[in-house]
């Protein structure tokens, strides 16, 4: 493997702390894998490191290719995987011991406002003042915060908002129905593991004695809990390796802390600090606005990218008199250089601040007939016969799992009306027993009716098949459940347009696929329960990973329209970077908040800028429509600083003072 002198260094750094400064584009991930393969060659045992990174694709990607690199087979390779996967894993082997079941489950989004609906319910809350969803991401918000129950009221102050003080109310509730259901929430297994570190030395010295070595990519990401979790695991053998750039931190708004990259010298001394800075993805234009931007940023590790590539164009400026002028000018470009083949599709993208800056780009792009994809569209997982069947699995693995067989117990209609579910709950709650325990006993005592006596028989039936599977053939013992439960069928009647009850199906069949490949790809000796829990809990990871970073897969070769926070980790021959505004990048609420914020919102610029491989375009609009009146705009002060104009900004009118650069137009820009 080609090793430039900084990554030669980084590589063969001594074993110790070690910071790598990973600039844009410098090739980080082959620092990491080379890294990990010095480590080996010194005599670390490939199973004795542990690297995590901030993404399942990003694990799985880095996996593969240190598999190549180390050349050693599937048992004696290194673990790599997200925090969160490492925390399930250790969960798993101690979670009796802060009183959660072995088989805890871990719930999903549907999940969690269910469980929010009933106890803003019992608070006799009405959606009007907090609506479940809120409840969740104010829930959120706290554990990611390490704030536990008891203490979310002492973090609100004494004018806060009634919905909060409600919130505090309703997260005491939200887990007090997670802990009777056995259940973690994606949050919580961060949450519990610092518990579980902090109150059983035992435990934590045994989970880092696991491993030698640590390295920890994106390491400007990482939020307190995650430091101080990743900290404890490294802090025996402090051989620890992280990598990031400070100057793409752009995660605040989720806990990530840029401090624990700006002080990593200070708390782990004797500190090794390597700078990566020669980029081989952008051209030098580009490389030195992003330079020039990010300059501005005083809080920052001192580095300036060096661009290895050939030159081209300087960046382009595009000024249009509103947002639909906006659009068309824009689009007007993409197509004209997408037809002469300058760019394909999948090549080009067009990056937005907020979600609903995409609504007039996607009419044009259809107007003009371009083939291109919103990123963050319905994910496969918020499909409703992907969470029934999910359901399914985790009943068969375990019936006295009460949220999976609310879901399903009369899915398809098996005679279980939703009195009789919610009277099973009332009563298995008070009996400190499961509805489906409870169900049964009520069944045998004849004091259900002929049909809900069906119903139960018929999900007895359903659970009896886990008795029956074979190794190998989990696949195949669950073809058996849809067959059985009526689900296929189900579908057919319920979605009486064919072709959509044939996608549904097709969604259905995916699912079972997916789990034969998890069963073959995975290690041998496991029992279908086991098989089956670990199948579960990968899909988990991956929605809720997908709902949090809108990690999209591409598909096919279409334009890429997206948000700059979407953008990170991709890159493009071709970038439009659009809606170059005060009040929208920066966003108007970091103006608002203070200079750190508005740092933060340079760095979601510079993210966008060093996407950009071949070229890049910047739009702004000299007006833009706001509650139905057209209000004048100023230009982004960002783009006065990559243009190397920082001290004009202040002098700028509100509208046509459009910051200079030497190059022309895009060709073509109106119609």
């Amino acid at each position: 493997m080609h090793l430039n002198p900084a990554q030669t260094q980084a590589v063969q750094a001594p074993v110790g702390p070690l910071l790598v400064l990973a600039g844009a584009g410098t090739g980080k991930t082959r620092v990491v894998i080379a890294r990990m393969a010095h480590l080996v060659r010194l005599g670390a045992r490939p199973t004795r490191i542990l690297a995590v990174t901030f993404t399942n694709k990003a694990a799985k990607e880095m996996l593969a290719r240190a598999g190549k690199l180390l050349r050693t087979g599937p048992d004696d390779r290194p673990e790599i995987s997200t925090i969160h996967s490492l925390c399930v894993r250790i969960l798993r082997r101690h979670a009796p011991k802060v009183g959660y079941p072995e088989r805890f489950t871990i719930v999903d989004r549907g999940e969690q406002e269910a469980i929010a609906r009933k106890a803003l319910k019992e608070l006799k809350v009405p959606d009007a003042v907090l609506r479940p969803g809120d409840l969740i991401d104010r829930v959120s918000r706290w554990k990611s915060l390490a704030v536990r129950p008891d203490a979310a009221f002492d973090t609100l102050s004494v004018d806060a908002a009634e919905s909060w003080t409600l919130a505090a109310a309703g997260y005491r509730r939200y887990q007090d129905a997670l802990r009777a259901a056995g259940a973690v929430d994606f949050d919580d297994l961060l949450l519990v593991v610092e518990e579980l570190f902090s109150q059983h030395e035992e435990v934590r010295r045994a989970e880092a004695g696991r491993f030698d070595h640590l390295l920890v990519d994106e390491y400007q990401d990482t939020s307190g809990i995650q430091e101080r979790i990743l900290s404890a695991l490294a802090r025996d053998h402090r051989s620890l390796c992280v990598v990031g750039d400070d100057d793409q931190s752009i995660y605040a708004w989720r806990g990530a802390q840029i401090s624990h990259i700006l002080e990593f010298p200070k708390r782990w001394p004797q500190a090794v600090v390597v700078r990566l800075v020669e980029n081989y993805r952008s051209t030098p234009e580009i490389i030195r606005a992003a330079n020039a931007l990010i300059a501005c940023n005083t809080k920052r590790h001192g580095k300036e990218l060096v661009a290895q590539g050939s030159s081209g164009p300087p960046p382009a400026i595009v000024q249009a008199q509103d947002e639909i002028d906006e659009s068309r000018r824009v689009v007007a470009d993409v197509e004209v250089r997408i037809r002469d083949g300058e760019v394909a599709p999948a090549e080009a993208a067009i990056l937005v601040r907020t979600g609903e800056q995409t609504r007039v780009f996607e009419q044009e792009l259809r107007r003009k007939g371009i083939p291109y994809e919103l990123i963050g569209s319905r994910s496969f997982f918020d499909r409703r016969e992907v969470k029934d069947v999910m359901a399914y699995l985790r009943l068969l693995v375990d019936p006295d799992d009460d949220l999976a067989l609310a879901r399903i117990a009369n899915v398809p209609p098996r005679g279980l009306s939703p009195q009789t579910l919610s009277q099973a709950r009332t009563q298995a709650t008070t009996d400190g027993t499961s509805a489906w325990r409870h169900l049964r006993s009520a069944r045998d005592a004849g004091r259900l009716t002929a049909a809900a006596t069906g119903g139960v028989a018929a999900l007895e039936r359903i659970v009896a098949l886990r008795e029956s599977a074979v190794p190998g053939a989990a696949a195949d013992v669950v073809r058996r459940l849809i067959d059985l439960s009526g689900y296929q069928a189900f579908l057919t009647k319920e979605y009486e347009e064919p072709t959509e009850a044939e996608e549904r199906q097709a969604c259905v069949e995916d699912l079972v696929n997916g789990l034969a490949r998890h069963e073959q790809s995975g290690p041998g000796g496991r029992d279908f329960a086991r098989i089956i829990r670990d199948f579960l809990d990968e899909l988990v990871l991956d929605v809720t990973e997908a709902e949090r970073f809108r990690e999209d897969k591409p598909r096919g070769n279409l334009l890429r329209l997206m948000t700059l926070h979407a953008a990170k980790g991709l890159e493009f021959d071709q970038v439009w970077m659009v809606g170059l505004e005060e009040g929208l990048l920066p966003h108007h609420r970091s103006l608002e908040d203070g200079l750190d914020a508005i740092a933060e919102e340079r760095r979601l610029c510079y993210v966008g800028v060093t996407r950009a491989k071949k070229r890049l375009a910047l739009s702004l609009c000299l007006t833009r429509m706001k509650w139905g009146e057209s209000r004048p705009c100023k230009p982004s002060r960002f783009l006065y600083e990559l243009t190397g104009q920082a001290d004009k900004f202040n002098e700028a009118a509100p509208a046509r003072d459009e910051p200079k650069v030497a190059a022309k137009r895009p060709r073509r820009a109106a119609r």
